[in-house]
């Protein structure tokens, strides 16, 4: 009788999942403030179930991902204004194609825990687009935050950024070993939030979901970009 009574509350793990989402979003998580004298502009695009990152592709930038161009980032594009970063489980991330695409053991491992990638693409000049919003860092957080991602890559004996054997999903990204696990309780929004907060930004401890990503920028009033 008492596993009949387990059973009967799997189907409110969903709920008590999304509803955890919600409150991780509210609850400040630990950060180190840092300031600066400009403001910067960073891209939030948003997609049905994750978050990509827009940076001003300086020539700083393109010169510490120098490794990019090698495998076929066009960071050196004269048109390429932006980098686009993203965090995800292997398995999961690489499956190029619909959900519908997404084999039960690509999701299986996304729930359980799989390793992890960064995905780089560039973008030319942006103004608005479904999802995207923008919101203004201090240069001091974006400094730190490029310094974390930067930190987030799995190297090589000689310091070299792995990237995988895969054909991307734009034909101008590529896909990089990442450091750290992905599994359930750590997605790819929740990574997001963990390197805002590295960076000194102030964040929810825990977003899960896009809905938290977006209601801890709101929640935290991360100011927006003219």
């Amino acid at each position: 009788m008492r596993r009949l009574r387990w059973l009967g509350l799997l189907p409110l793990l969903p709920v008590l999942y999304l509803a955890a989402a919600l409150i991780g979003a509210l609850v400040p998580g630990s950060h180190v403030p840092l300031t600066g004298v400009a403001r910067q502009p960073v891209g939030f695009a948003a997609g049905p179930i994750h978050y990509d990152l827009l940076l001003p592709l300086t020539p700083d930038l393109r010169n510490r991902l120098a490794f990019a161009a090698a495998a076929g980032v066009l960071i050196n594009h004269p048109e390429a204004e932006w980098l686009v970063v993203g965090w995800g489980g292997e398995a999961f991330y690489t499956t190029v194609g619909t959900y519908a695409d997404l084999s039960a053991q690509a999701v299986w491992r996304a729930v359980t825990g799989d390793a992890s990638v960064l995905r780089l693409d560039v973008a030319g000049r942006v103004t608005t687009h479904p999802g995207l919003d923008w919101h203004l860092l201090a240069d001091g957080q974006l400094a730190a935050l490029i310094t974390r991602i930067e930190d987030e890559f799995l190297r090589d004996s000689n310091g070299r950024p792995i990237p995988l054997a895969h054909p991307g999903q734009t034909g101008t990204d590529a896909f990089f070993s990442a450091q750290s696990r992905f599994h359930l309780f750590r997605t790819c929004n929740v990574w997001l939030g963990q390197v805002l907060r590295a960076a000194g930004v102030p964040f929810g401890a825990w977003t899960p979901t896009t809905r938290s990503v977006r209601l801890s920028l709101w929640w935290n009033a991360i100011p927006a970009s003219p």
